[in-house]
Order: C-alpha cells, then sequence, then structure tokens
C-alpha cells in the first residue's frame, strides 16, 4: 500500500477536517486553520458541495442514469454518492475514484451498496485518465450513459497539468447521454482573500487553480447545460435537498454545474 504523506497537506484530508471528520493530521488542520482565518466560511464551502453533490445525483437518478464515474471522492462522509442513487434506484453502478492513500485505506465504507447494484472503488489520479477509464470500464457498460462527477476537484488541477484537456479525454470516452457534474472554486467574488489562499497553498505543496466564470463554463464546451446552466452551487435546484445552514450568510465563491452530452 502507498505510504500516507503527512508531511505536508492533501485536499480531502483538509476537506475531511472542515466536515468536522477525524480521517486528517495536524498538517491539514493547519493548513485548515490558516483558510478558515482567511475566510470563516470555508466549511460552509465544503458543506455546500457536498450538498450539491447529493442534489446533483438525486436529479441523475431521477432523469434514469444508472452508472455513475466519481473522480476525487475523498474520504467517505454520509450519506455517500452510490447510497444517494441506490435509494432511487438500487441497481445503480458506482465507481469512485480517488489518488490519496488515505482514501483506499477507507474504500471499504464506500463499497456498502444494495444487492442489486455494483459500487466499486479505483486508486487513480485525475491527470492519469487512462488508467481511471480502463478500471472503470471493467465495472461500467460504457455504451451507456455514465454521469461522470468532478465535485470540487478541478480547482487543484493547474492549467499546466491540463485541466480542460482531461476533463476533454474523460467525456470522450462516454456515449451521448452522459452527463458531466462539476463544482469549482473561483475567485470572482473574493479576489483578495482568493490570491492569499492560493499562495499559503503553494507553499504548502498544494495547487489551487480558481477558475472564472467563463473558465468554468469552457469545462461545458459542447454539453447541454442542465437548467439553470452555471450557478453558484447552493442556487443549482434547492428544491431536491436541505439547505445548508450558513449557505445565505455571504457569498459562496464557486460555480456548480450539471451537462448533458448530445
Amino acid at each position: 500500500m502507498t505510504e500516507i504523506d503527512t508531511s505536508k497537506p492533501h485536499p480531502a484530508r483538509m476537506y475531511d477536517w472542515y466536515l468536522g471528520g477525524k480521517d486528517n493530521y495536524p498538517v491539514d488542520e493547519a493548513m485548515g486553520q490558516q483558510m478558515l482565518a482567511l475566510d470563516p466560511r470555508v466549511p460552509v464551502m465544503a458543506r455546500v458541495n457536498r450538498a450539491f453533490m447529493h442534489r446533483s445525483t438525486r436529479w441523475l437518478a431521477r432523469q434514469g442514469v444508472r452508472q455513475f464515474l466519481d473522480i476525487g471522492t475523498g474520504i467517505p462522509t454520509e450519506p455517500n454518492l452510490h447510497q444517494i442513487a441506490q435509494r432511487i434506484a438500487p441497481d445503480a453502478r458506482v465507481v469512485y475514484c480517488d489518488n490519496d492513500p488515505i482514501v483506499l485505506a477507507h474504500a471499504a465504507a464506500l463499497l456498502r451498496g444494495t444487492e442489486q447494484g455494483v459500487t466499486e472503488y479505483l486508486q487513480a489520479d485525475v491527470r492519469d485518465p487512462d488508467a481511471i477509464v480502463g478500471g472503470a470500464r471493467k465495472i461500467l457498460d460504457f455504451s451507456a450513459p455514465v454521469a461522470l462527477s468532478l465535485v470540487a476537484l478541478l480547482h487543484f488541477v493547474s492549467d499546466e497539468d491540463g485541466a480542460h484537456e482531461l476533463v476533454g479525454r474523460l467525456l470522450s470516452e462516454l456515449p451521448s447521454g452522459s452527463y458531466l457534474v462539476m463544482t469549482h472554486a473561483t475567485a470572482d467574488f473574493t479576489p483578495e482573500e482568493s490570491a492569499a489562499a492560493t499562495e499559503k497553498l503553494k507553499a504548502a505543496g498544494v495547487t489551487l487553480a480558481l477558475r472564472s466564470r467563463e473558465e468554468f463554463t469552457r469545462f461545458f464546451d459542447g454539453l447541454e447545460l442542465v437548467p439553470p446552466g452555471v450557478e453558484v452551487p447552493h442556487q443549482w435546484h434547492p428544491d431536491l435537498g436541505d439547505p445548508v445552514a450558513g449557505q445565505d450568510d455571504g457569498v459562496i465563491p464557486g460555480y456548480g454545474a450539471v451537462g448533458r452530452k448530445p
């Protein structure tokens, strides 16, 4: 098993800390505290992103989508994506993917699905789409629609690493009727705090590539945006879930959207 690097913070473990989890290390909490000093609403943002995942998964399952590929899964926090999907469609098939060994260590918690459905876990990085596609093909039927979920992930992938190209590569493998589900942090609303956060994370070895609304929307080029289109995450179909405490107490500096491949 790959050794867990506790010398620098990892986004999945920081996210766990924001959500009140226990699967993180002092280095993750220390960086999390620095982020809170810049913007105390960071934990609210984490919960808002998770709530978006819940609502979009409900929406997709109700549209008849039965296959989900969730990249950047993070440390298990119930309810997980497969639990949301399989409550609506017990035969739903879900593949989780992450690059943090601590997520692998907890993967068993991700695999408690329905008898009718399938849940599996891949240890892979979004920067290696061939490995993801190869592993997912063993579990999912790529001749039928797949929902590709990239929630709160791509802002950790730089343009130099080809973020837009990586998404295009993954979508190119999926058939018509598939969906792209994304949320992404932005500096559009809080430029000064965002610049400071980017520098602090860079000094700790963590990439933060905050993108504008226009740059985020580019990920959906060639796709049909599901109404209401690109929105701040908690305003995307709020009817499909409960509101997050504090979500309306200021700006949520991010965007979310779902797009369908024609």
